[in-house]
């Protein structure tokens, strides 16, 4: 695993009675752009994401591990996604952040949707890689999707280095950043949560209402969120631009980095410099 530049503060919080870890990589500066919030995929621990501060050096950054996930306790009962955007924006008040820009990958692209919307006055810009609008989507292949079932996906390296091609669509090397000995496995009890809290939900009824800045980033080998699904969203978003990533799987974000954090760095360039013109 590479050195990181940045490392994040980490820190445990109460937010309501919940529980919640979360890593923090302040800035400062005044050349330093929006705070940035993260959010990850189903049952990822948000130690897969300590390549963001390196990715972001001038991004205030806030993530955590959701209930159940990594080391933020479960919840006593199931949860739906706007309760979590709740807790999470109680947390973002904690570190003083007030306008941000949100990310989410995966199942954490349906909570950036849902976060966005019950606080779109403090959400700049809205950043979605390899995600659905919900229910309505189109579904990966069955060999990939039956494999991400398997929980040995989390606790048995050998079988994730295996079965990194079919569950991800990628060739890239799974071991090449460390993200196969960063996995911890999730609380079962809490990965079936974030699965109940997924069920049933779908961004297409408030959609319209999400009039930011929106980047839909998709790989076109992804076999388990296809790319079918970003056209959708880039349809439904009232200011949407897609990049479709050729090659792509699933963990882009991870095994095209550099690559992923240039296509985002220039959406932010191009808002930044949209919004200053119109000023």
């Amino acid at each position: 695993m590479p050195q990181l530049l940045r490392t994040p503060d980490i820190k445990v919080q109460d937010i309501d009675g919940i529980t919640l870890r979360a890593a923090h990589w302040p800035v400062r500066g005044a050349h330093a752009g929006p705070p940035l919030l993260f959010f990850n995929g189903i049952g990822a621990n948000m130690e897969l994401a300590f390549g963001l501060g390196d990715m972001f050096p001038d991004r205030e950054i806030l993530t955590l591990d959701v209930p159940g996930v990594g080391l933020s306790p479960v919840t006593q009962w199931p949860y739906r996604h706007w309760m979590l955007a709740r807790w999470i924006r109680k947390l973002a008040d904690l570190y003083g952040i007030g306008e941000m820009d949100v990310m989410g990958v995966s199942w954490g692209g349906a909570l950036a949707q849902q976060f966005a919307f019950q606080y779109r006055t403090r959400v700049r810009r809205l950043i979605l890689c390899a995600t659905t609008a919900g229910m309505t989507m189109v579904p990966g292949r069955p060999a990939s999707l039956s494999k991400m079932a398997d929980t040995r996906r989390y606790t048995d390296p050998d079988f994730m280095r295996e079965n990194f091609a079919q569950l991800y669509g990628d060739m890239a090397d799974p071991s090449s950043d460390g993200h196969i000995e960063r996995l911890l496995p999730p609380d079962p009890k809490g990965y079936l949560y974030q699965l109940l809290a997924f069920a049933g939900w779908s961004s297409l009824p408030f959609i319209r209402f999400l009039k930011m800045p929106s980047l839909v980033i998709m790989g076109d080998a992804d076999s388990i969120v296809p790319l079918a699904n970003g056209h959708i969203l880039n349809f439904a978003l009232p200011d949407a631009r897609l990049h479709v990533i050729e090659g792509g799987g699933h963990l882009f974000l991870v095994t095209r980095a550099a690559e992923t954090a240039g296509i985002i760095q220039g959406f932010f360039n191009e808002t930044e410099s949209a919004a200053a013109h119109a000023a």
